[in-house]
């Protein structure tokens, strides 16, 4: 047995590499991290998925040498077929676990964990779960609220923070889209003051509107890389209400398990009344044919599945409608794919004993 039997196979961005790292800690095995860094041309260009290095920039990534792992853990497009590279080249002896849809190649992962937003066949290396395994540091909370905590309590209470996402296929955000949220929080909030923070993904149209359109007795906090005072967490531990814009999964997620009062804005979908028809009518295609074995037009997402998830537990609400305080604590579904993985580990085991 190799010293480290599992590889995290990771790539850039902060969230999906977050869940990686829950279920190696409760695997409670020895792991090694690989870092992928994608090329430039696909930080947001998507290659076409295949076992490959081609679209990484191995200069700025970790090695990929031998000894080969017995299992990889990924998430992504990209460090999936990172992931599936070293699967070749161990002669097809290293299992692959993938949080996520995969692209193609259903079969030749070892498991693939996936959440509710996603479609896709009932087969035995499928695990269906009802929301992602984010978590959220305490710890960089507890941190972050004593750097911030002055300046919270310089501000009207309650606060209320907003984060905004970007734009994600068929969802679209732009000026006018975020216009209307903030009239909306106008009518719905009242009293208090407003924090604002942009991601990664935001459009720069919508930063420079933020800029020049934000609301008064509102704070606006504009992402930009490596820059250690960003507030995320502040937020976290010393908001009062959240709103979310639809497509930030992982927010929305880390806010339900802190049990925060969190809204949710949908986007709205990209084109007019046709265009929107017909999106709606290959849908229901991907939806019959995502449940068949092979299926040929890909596995569907809808990221309003995992909305109305939050909303029919009482986990969240939608703006314009009163917050929820969530009662309880939500259901945590880690030991089900710690389970599952170990008997993936057990199997490989089990064989090697019997060569």
């Amino acid at each position: 047995m190799n010293e480290a039997p599992l590889w995290l196979v990771t790539g850039d961005k902060l969230g999906d590499n977050a869940q990686l790292l829950v279920i190696a800690e409760a695997l409670g095995l020895p792991y090694e991290v690989r870092r992928m860094i994608p090329r430039k041309e696909y930080i947001y260009g998507k290659p076409p998925f295949e076992p490959s290095l081609y679209h990484l920039d191995m200069e700025k990534s970790d090695p990929l040498v031998p000894p080969w792992p017995e299992l990889v853990l990924t998430i992504g497009r990209r460090p999936a077929m990172a992931a599936q590279w070293i699967r070749q080249q161990s002669g097809g002896k290293t299992k692959v676990v993938l949080l996520g849809r995969p692209k193609k190649m259903l079969e030749e992962f070892a498991l693939v964990i996936i959440t509710g937003q996603f479609l896709m066949p009932k087969r035995d290396n499928i695990l269906s779960l009802d929301l992602p395994l984010m978590r959220v540091d305490a710890a960089k909370i507890d941190t972050a609220v004593k750097i911030w905590q002055p300046s919270f309590q310089a501000m009207k209470q309650p606060v209320t923070a907003l984060l905004i996402g970007g734009p994600t296929k068929p969802y679209c955000m732009d000026a006018a889209v975020i216009d209307k949220l903030l009239q909306q929080l106008k009518k719905q909030l009242g009293s208090g003051s407003l924090f604002i923070s942009t991601s990664r993904r935001t459009p720069d149209v919508v930063v420079d509107y933020l800029r020049q359109h934000k609301p008064p007795d509102s704070t606006l906090y504009c992402w930009h890389p490596d820059d250690s005072n960003n507030p995320y967490f502040a937020l976290l531990g010393l908001a009062d209400y959240f709103v979310v814009t639809g497509d930030s999964l992982s927010m929305m997620v880390e806010i339900a398990r802190l049990g925060k009062p969190l809204a949710i804005y949908p986007l709205p979908e990209q084109g007019g009344f046709m265009t929107q028809a017909k999106r709606q009518a290959v849908m229901a295609l991907r939806r019959v044919a995502g449940y068949l074995p092979g299926a040929f037009v890909g596995y569907p997402r809808d990221l309003g599945r995992t909305h109305q998830y939050l909303l029919k537990n009482g986990l969240a609400s939608t703006v314009g409608q009163p917050f929820v305080a969530p009662e309880g604590a939500m259901e945590d579904q880690l030991a089900q794919v710690v389970a599952r993985i170990k008997q993936l580990i057990d199997t490989g085991v089990q064989k090697q004993s019997s060569c």
